[in-house]
């Protein structure tokens, strides 16, 4: 069933090939991008640009503050990340509101995990597990990894053989427990010096916010895209994360009927 069920995106990776540069597949010389949202700093990707992507959605915290769900789905958001755990110990304190929310409003969305490297994989599994229903997921839940240098709490950075081996401990509590393979989301220099080569049957949502993910993660087959911090989502008062999805929109509502449903059911 595994092997199966991350088939199940095969488009979506396949049509960009092994690696990220392959990913030509929505560009053609008569398409012209159309802006689907605004940014208030926006970057030229060059010919392709996210603009070309079918599918786009939004990640999410307390710092949105209120959502006005319907008016984001109407906008065209098709999908939200939405913070629910940070460590051991922290739970962003709207992700109850908004994960109902999201569900009433009909956004499947999915809990991502701040991952802390100063507290073990199995006492964050723990906690995550003990805050984020089952019926919290319509996507599969996220690992957040990536270095935080600003923390006041965290700073520690353990070699890429800990960071690994952490990460797989967590990622297989979380699947043997909701009955979905996570995704990991992450950043240029966390990739670099941790998970370049490594990982390969994971889908990866990654951070590019200046260059197309093709020139900062040039080996490595992404699903997701986060390209900006500074969007404007109608629904939304302040900058909001925007993040494209790697497949057409045929591709993307065949995975998430498949990733929908629970394998321990």
């Amino acid at each position: 069933m595994r092997r199966l069920l991350f088939c199940v995106l095969p488009l979506a990776i396949m049509l960009a090939g092994c690696t990220s540069s392959g990913y030509d597949y929505l560009e053609t010389a008569s398409i012209k991008p159309k802006t689907r949202f605004k940014d208030t700093d926006p970057q030229d990707f060059g010919p392709k640009h996210p603009q070309q992507n079918q599918v786009h959605g939004i990640d999410i915290s307390k710092w949105q503050g209120d959502i006005d769900w319907a008016t984001v789905k109407n906008s065209g958001v098709s999908f939200a990340f939405i913070k629910a755990t940070e460590g051991k110990d922290r739970v962003d304190p709207r992700f109850d509101e908004y994960w109902r929310e999201a569900r009433a409003a009909g956004i499947p969305h999915a809990p991502y995990h701040f991952y802390y490297f100063c507290s073990s994989a199995d006492q964050q599994a723990d906690w995550f597990i003990r805050n984020v229903p089952k019926e919290a997921m319509r996507l599969p839940p996220v690992l957040d990894v990536e270095w935080n240098a600003e923390s006041k709490t965290c700073r520690y950075r353990p070699d890429a053989e800990t960071v690994r081996a952490e990460m797989q401990r967590f990622m297989d509590r979380l699947e043997a427990y909701y009955g979905k393979r996570p995704i990991i989301y992450t950043s240029v220099d966390f990739h670099r010096d941790n998970l370049a080569g490594y990982f390969q049957d994971y889908h990866f949502w990654v951070r590019s916010v200046a260059k197309h993910p093709e020139v900062t993660y040039s080996d490595r087959r992404w699903a997701f895209w986060q390209y900006t911090s500074t969007g404007v989502i109608p629904g939304i008062s302040g900058p909001t994360d925007i993040n494209v999805f790697a497949g057409s929109a045929k591709n993307w509502n065949n995975w998430v009927a498949a990733v929908s449903k629970d394998r321990n059911s």
